[in-house]
């Protein structure tokens, strides 16, 4: 049995993960691997309500402590449930968002300690990352434009400009702390030509 291959998908609001990630599983699948599709927060039941408390307003939203255990519970179950039982099978997994968004949107966007967030993470995960990060990026213009095509917008996509900056340049800081696992695509070409770049990239982790 050949090796499992765990890929995750980062990047801001409105880069086109969840897109890349159908695409790509698509693009696996016809290659004859197989392939389960994860994202995050979800891919369980757990992670599924978990994942409508942190993206629906609410009247007390989760504070910046409680929305990482939220995720970082979600992440567990899947990683236990889901993830882990497929590479163990061999298969590949593509992830829309992994722990890169934590460290992203938690540490560098909301402020928390990074030292205290891999902790936490490494435990939630049990020491589990990605074989391969493609991280998509997008200009902060486009980004805005792209998230306000959409309409209605959850908690996240609404956070100001200052938010969404720390966060690009906290999606920055992981890819030159791991340039090895890390590869950036330019999101704001055609969404073809960015599954094409991918699958290119790809190619040398199969």
């Amino acid at each position: 049995m050949s090796k499992g291959l765990f890929i995750s998908l980062e990047g801001g609001e409105g880069a086109g993960k969840t897109t890349q990630a159908r695409l790509l599983c698509e693009a696996l699948a016809a290659s004859g691997r197989a392939v389960v599709s994860v994202r995050e927060p979800g891919g369980t039941r757990l992670g599924e309500q978990a994942r409508r408390i942190l993206k629906d307003e609410d009247e007390e939203p989760p504070t910046p402590r409680a929305e990482l255990l939220l995720f970082l519970a979600a992440r567990a179950q899947l990683v236990d449930n889901v993830i882990r039982p497929a590479l163990a099978e061999g298969k590949c997994v593509v992830s829309d968002r992994f722990s890169d968004s934590t460290f992203a949107y938690q540490g560098y966007a909301r402020g928390l300690p990074l030292d205290a967030i891999k902790a936490a993470n490494d435990f939630a995960c049990g020491g589990l990352r990605p074989d391969v990060t493609f991280l998509l990026d997008l200009g902060a213009q486009a980004a805005a434009s792209r998230v306000a095509s959409r309409g209605a917008q959850d908690r996240f996509e609404r956070e100001d400009a200052g938010f969404h900056k720390r966060l690009a340049d906290g999606f920055a800081a992981r890819a030159a702390a791991e340039p090895d696992r890390f590869i950036k695509i330019d999101a704001g070409a055609p969404v073809e030509t960015v599954a094409e770049e991918i699958w290119k990239s790809l190619k040398r982790f199969l």
